[in-house]
């Protein structure tokens, strides 16, 4: 079992930056990417971006591109989303995942079913 802690939200301006962590615990050893999520209200789950471990790439919704960056620490098993430029419509509740599987590579990590654990989620609010 793989846990996941999110942190690093908030309330913020349009404009406005924030970093996300999420930090894995347990069995992080099979690791093969990460990703992060986000929900709005009364929306559906929105990929945001997803990092592979071993390699490092990366992948963007078109929406953040340029604006948000995902990263990582091996040594700290943690995983980061800059985000700059925050914009109202960022508002919402982002999670982490993490895969151990390759069933995601080929879809760039950006499908759901290519993750097995995720987080409880940490609340973006970005007011105009």
């Amino acid at each position: 079992q793989v846990q996941l802690v999110e942190s690093g939200g908030g309330v913020v301006q349009a404009g406005d930056s924030l970093r996300l962590s999420c930090k894995a615990s347990g069995r992080t050893f099979n690791t093969t990417a990460m990703g992060w999520y986000r929900q709005a209200p009364g929306k559906d789950y929105e990929f945001v971006a997803s990092i592979v471990w071993n390699v490092g790439s990366t992948y963007y919704a078109d929406s953040v591109k340029g604006r948000f960056t995902i990263s990582k620490n091996n040594a700290e098993n943690t995983m980061y989303l800059q985000m700059i430029g925050l914009k109202p419509e960022d508002t919402a509740i982002y999670y982490c995942a993490a895969a151990d599987m390759d069933y995601g590579r080929q879809y760039q990590y950006r499908v759901q079913p290519g993750y097995r654990y995720w987080g409880r989620g940490t609340q973006v609010t970005v007011s105009s």
